[in-house]
């Protein structure tokens, strides 16, 4: 299944460790197909985590082909790969870039991650860059049955 994902910013008053309220901008990624639904579902998730008003400064949609989810890890990492073809007529090499979000604890884990989840590929790559996003959490399309449906089917 291909998804469309879309960083959404939202902005909060947010208790920090030693007590004192403060405004953050933090972004969230969503699976989505529009705009408009990534708006919603921004709302419909944030909703019973943040007390109090919250306001959604940007909504941009994110180039990411692939998510590599991860049970332990709490960082997510943009991993940009590029894939190398060879023309066949010119024999010269082409360079086709795509970008991955790896959740993992550090960018050694999210490396092996990245590695281990491409195993299966067949095309040469090459990995150009890792680093650590802002990224609070991110909300794919669950494959479990919505609230309300009939899980004994």
């Amino acid at each position: 299944m291909m998804h469309t994902w879309f960083e959404s910013k939202i902005r909060y008053d947010k208790v920090m460790e030693n007590g004192v309220n403060k405004k953050v901008t933090e972004p969230y990624l969503f699976d989505a197909l529009s705009f408009t639904e990534a708006e919603a579902r921004t709302i419909e998730e944030l909703h019973p985590f943040i007390s109090g008003e919250f306001t959604i400064t940007n909504i941009n949609r994110a180039s990411y082909s692939e998510f590599f989810p991860s049970e332990t890890g709490d960082r997510y990492f943009k991993c940009r790969l590029a894939f190398i073809t060879v023309d066949e007529k010119s024999a010269k090499e082409k360079k086709t870039r795509t970008n991955v979000l790896v959740q993992a604890d550090n960018l050694q884990e999210a490396k092996d991650r990245l590695v281990e989840g491409m195993k299966g590929t067949m095309a040469d790559y090459v990995i150009e860059m890792v680093k650590e996003t802002d990224i609070m959490d991110v909300y794919p399309y669950s494959s479990e049955p919505e609230k309300g449906e009939n899980k004994e089917s």
